[in-house]
């Protein structure tokens, strides 16, 4: 591939880091109550039951699960942009009612409402509308890479923000993201492609029907399940091993900057010479790994050094996922498709954010923390298991 091919365009760099921004204000919110969440939504009537409290946390990847489907078609017939600010405006409205809740039920609406603006499938589809299949990881990894540095910068300002405007204001501001994402989809972001070739809703049963597609479909919810499981348990390991809660951004952030660092230097430079695949495998081994140590740490007395070391290791595999699978998505998928086939994709992602935090909820309160760590750990090794013997676009370039 000659140099100046793999570079971006102007308008595909533009696409990418508008929608990379709009990912970016919606995940800042998200993120930013999942240190505190735990902690916080004890004070709510019925907050100190576990299970009350892994459901209100998984409940917005229930109902993104139950309409990425129908949004990912929606901007395969509509267009992608009318079914982005639709969906950004009920994610300011779940935001508003999770803001005035006063139960731990109510908070669950309003996550359940947040959750119903599913437009990562529209997101995602017009990034690859917008960009050229040798540059569109690149593209994705805009996206992950946006989220990586909302997340280290939710772990810096949550603690201080939950303790100044509680978990309420939290919300509040969740839904102010929200708004501001729908000025960047007007004024920022290119205009819409023509998409290839006739848009029918035929093109759902031929992506429900792929085998690869549904490969990757099984390890994105298996990657968000470990992720949100992992959420009720690592605070607590950190305030265990001697960090406050104030004070965990000291571990995330240094892990999240360095795994950043390993993005740039593994996944690009094995991609050009074709090794994606084994970058794939490599990384959903690494992620096993990690919930082996997460369980080995799962004890009275957790060491501050190892859970800083599994940290470092799951954000290398978590970055180096979410920004391949998506890309590999849009390449098997025909274009006419796409917004189906992420549909499905985020449909599976949005299950195991919900599975994640309602299963993680009944596994601690029923078994304790290494319980969990070991249901992740079987998932993860039956996802590599499963994607061996896959061949992905790109692995004999």
């Amino acid at each position: 591939m000659a140099p100046d091919a793999a570079r971006m365009t102007a308008a595909e760099l533009r696409s990418s880091l508008s929608l990379a921004t709009i990912f970016a204000l919606r995940m800042l919110g998200l993120f930013m109550v999942l240190p505190v969440f735990a902690l916080e939504a004890q004070k709510y009537p019925g907050g100190s039951d576990p299970v009350w409290v892994g459901f209100a946390l998984g409940a917005y990847g229930l109902t993104q699960a139950v309409m990425q489907i129908p949004l990912g078609l929606a901007s395969d017939l509509w267009g992608r942009k009318r079914v982005i600010v639709i969906g950004l405006l009920v994610f300011a409205a779940g935001g508003l009612i999770a803001a005035l809740a006063q139960s731990i039920e109510m908070l669950v609406v309003g996550r359940a409402l947040q959750g119903g603006g599913a437009v990562s499938a529209a997101v995602t589809a017009l990034l690859a509308d917008q960009t050229r299949d040798h540059v569109r990881t690149k593209g994705m990894a805009l996206i992950g890479g946006s989220i990586g540095l909302t997340f280290a910068l939710s772990l810096v300002l949550a603690p201080s923000l939950a303790a100044w405007i509680g978990l309420s204001g939290l919300f509040g501001l969740m839904g102010l993201l929200g708004l501001a994402g729908i000025l960047v989809i007007l004024f920022w972001t290119p205009a819409e492609v023509d998409l290839e070739g006739p848009t029918r809703l035929s093109g759902l049963s031929q992506v429900l029907r792929h085998p690869m597609l549904w490969r990757l479909n099984f390890g994105v919810f298996v990657l968000h399940a470990v992720q949100m499981a992992m959420w009720l348990v690592v605070p607590a390991l950190l305030v265990q091993a001697g960090v406050t809660k104030a004070n965990h951004w000291q571990v995330y952030l240094p892990a999240v900057l360095a795994s950043f660092l390993m993005l740039g230097l593994v996944l690009f430079p094995l991609e050009r010479r074709g090794h994606l695949q084994a970058v794939m495998l490599g990384s959903i081994g690494l992620l096993a790994l990690v919930q082996l140590g997460f369980w080995w740490s799962a004890g009275p007395a957790p060491g501050l050094g190892l859970l800083a070391v599994l940290l470092f290791l799951f954000f290398c595999a978590f970055n180096v996922l979410e920004a391949s699978q998506p890309s590999m998505i849009t390449r098997i998928a025909p274009g006419s498709a796409r917004g189906a086939a992420i549909g499905v994709y985020n449909t599976l992602q949005s299950l195991g954010l919900f599975v994640g935090g309602a299963l993680g909820g009944v596994l601690i309160k029923a078994a304790g923390p290494a319980s969990l760590f070991m249901v992740t750990l079987f998932l993860t090794l039956l996802w590599l298991l499963l994607s061996w013997g896959l061949r992905l676009p790109g692995a004999d370039s």
